[in-house]
């Protein structure tokens, strides 16, 4: 499962995600952040329209799922960063200059945390820091990630090919845990496309891993192959933190399960009580 993420040049949002080692951006993203236009999607269409009509069709931009607006995972046309520096070079922009040097950083960091991994876990860190999470939050998270990479290699080796198989998995870890699947949760938090373990306090994170490392075992246990056994032991690993779940519940008198989360507005509010 290819990691996304987001990038902001200037205050805009742009989408990449990992494919044959390499970033590749969301076009749409990029014309939107150097043209400000509200009809990027149009504007890349008359793009490719023109291109065609010269007989120079873009030969270097591909599908990849990317999360759109409503949270799901949509085909959305991505170019590695060669392309999108063809890409710069048609749209006339007084902000072409400064998109290429943030580009040209934004690619030679991701060689850089291939070449040493190190570098990427330290970068993470430090994001999570600049946000203002504390470092015991930040060590557990930190720790989250690892063990839910481990989790995916796992299920990749193992039979799961298709986005929606991972996101089926992890709905059923997550109601095994917690009693909600993810987009169930994210509502009680009120989040929409934030990642919702970033929201997650020290309990609900230690129960996230629980589960999925609960679940990484029993899959090497039982050397498991194909969705419909996965499945089956996402529930059973799932369920293993469910039930140490419940029992801290009885013990403190209250719900793991909680809607707070570190929205900025959040923060406001509770300042100004």
């Amino acid at each position: 499962m290819n990691p996304t993420q987001i990038a902001l040049f200037k205050g805009k949002s742009i989408r990449k995600t990992l494919y044959n080692n390499e970033w590749w951006f969301s076009i749409i993203d990029v014309v939107r952040a150097l043209t400000d236009s509200p009809e990027s999607k149009t504007y890349w269409a008359k793009m490719k329209e023109r291109e065609h009509e010269l007989s120079q069709p873009f030969p270097f931009w591909e599908q990849l799922k990317l999360p759109a607006e409503d949270g799901k995972m949509r085909e959305t046309d991505c170019a590695d960063t060669e392309g999108i520096f063809r890409i710069i070079q048609s749209i006339p922009s007084p902000k072409a200059e400064p998109f290429k040097r943030w580009l040209a950083k934004v690619g030679y960091e991701r060689v850089k945390e291939i070449e040493n991994p190190e570098l990427a876990t330290k970068r993470t860190r430090m994001l999570y820091k600049l946000k203002g999470y504390s470092e015991v939050w930040i060590e557990k998270r930190m720790r989250g990630i690892a063990i839910r990479e481990e989790l995916t290699d796992e299920w990749q080796k193992r039979g799961a090919r298709e986005q929606k198989d991972y996101e089926i998995l992890t709905a059923e870890i997550s109601k095994a845990t917690f009693g909600i699947t993810p987009n169930q949760y994210k509502k009680v938090k009120n989040l929409k496309r934030e990642n919702l373990r970033d929201h997650m306090d020290d309990f609900e994170l230690i129960f996230s891993m629980l589960g999925e490392r609960s679940t990484t075992e029993i899959h090497r246990l039982e050397n498991s192959e194909g969705v419909p056994k996965l499945k089956q032991d996402a529930k059973r690993g799932g369920k293993i933190a469910g039930i140490a779940r419940k029992g801290l519940e009885k013990e403190i008198g209250r719900s793991v399960v909680s809607a707070d989360n570190f929205l900025p507005k959040n923060k406001v509010k509770k300042l100004k009580k």
